[in-house]
């Protein structure tokens, strides 16, 4: 087990923010077009967190046009540029999936104050 760490820890980002499941973040990753790279951001709520250690990864849940859309981002992955936590959400679950079948209002997450 310490050698599977030991091999992952130059791959692993020194400086992450801290954030939780039910906090918007904006995400911005790296796009590659052809021969350019850009920078496009995803804003959402964080509905999960699996794993751990170098294969960590969160969910963020947008609506978009009306149509929920999610991504998976990998915590350490090279293309991710930046992690901001937009605002703090009060929650009292692990797993915030019960926000795809919500529509509207109900899929809102309070703001801790």
């Amino acid at each position: 087990m310490d050698l599977i760490q030991a091999v992952a820890q130059p791959y692993m980002k020194k400086e992450i923010p801290s954030f939780r499941i039910g906090d918007t973040v904006r995400v911005s990753v790296k796009v590659k077009e052809g021969n350019r790279e850009r920078i496009q951001a995803f804003e959402g709520t964080v509905i999960a967190r699996k794993h751990g250690g170098i294969q960590e990864t969160f969910t963020v849940r947008r609506i978009s046009y009306g149509i929920g859309v999610e991504k998976v981002f990998p915590l350490h992955s090279p293309t991710i540029v930046d992690i901001t936590v937009v605002r703090r959400g009060k929650v009292r679950r692990a797993k915030l999936y019960y926000l795809r079948d919500r529509v509207g209002k109900q899929a809102k997450v309070k703001e801790k104050i």
